[in-house]
């Protein structure tokens, strides 16, 4: 299969698995990977700096209608939520948060997967709400790759819980697993 992107959601407990994704990845990874993470929405700085410490391809806040461009990490800015769009950019909102959540992963994963339908991969991560969960039914809905973090594995297990309610998942995965599936890509 060709695919064109690979999109990420976690929360709580996401961040080393995270790291470790990013840190494992080739700097010619053939695909962006698209990174929706709850985080602090008043803090603005120092989640891109911390994140690439650890990784092996260049990550980004993206502004509005930014083009993707692979091997590159596009991290969802704080307090915005983060669409894709089928000319393969990126386009940012500050509409209502979803599910107490701004940037909203389900939001992401759904217009990533009506922009690449069966040509994405959509992996959920550790986390405490159960954002996630409808996006990831629409990636699967729509063709794509859906992997889910091994509940037993995550920190907190309500995401990938939900995640594995709300839809037929094609992987569970623990997080070695998951870098194993990218790195064949």
């Amino acid at each position: 299969m060709n695919y064109k992107a690979v999109i990420i959601g976690g929360s709580a407990g996401s961040f080393q698995i995270v790291t470790r994704i990013l840190n494992s990845l080739n700097p010619s990874f053939p695909l962006p990977v698209l990174l929706c993470l709850h985080r602090l929405k008043h803090v603005r700085s120092g989640f891109v700096e911390a994140l690439s410490l650890k990784s092996n391809i260049p990550i980004y806040e993206p502004s509005d209608k930014d083009q993707l461009k692979s091997g590159c990490a596009y991290l969802a800015p704080a307090n915005y939520h983060m669409f894709i769009e089928l000319a393969n950019r990126i386009s940012l909102s500050a509409d209502e948060p979803v599910n107490h959540s701004r940037p909203s992963i389900d939001l992401s994963f759904i217009t990533a997967a009506n922009a690449y339908r069966e040509k994405l991969i959509g992996i959920i991560l550790s986390g405490a709400n159960r954002d996630g969960a409808l996006g990831l039914k629409k990636v699967g809905d729509n063709g794509g790759v859906t992997i889910v973090q091994d509940p037993l594995e995550s920190e907190v297990k309500t995401m990938p819980e939900s995640a594995l309610q709300h839809t037929k998942v094609d992987y569970v995965y623990s997080s070695d697993q998951i870098i194993k599936f990218l790195l064949k890509l």
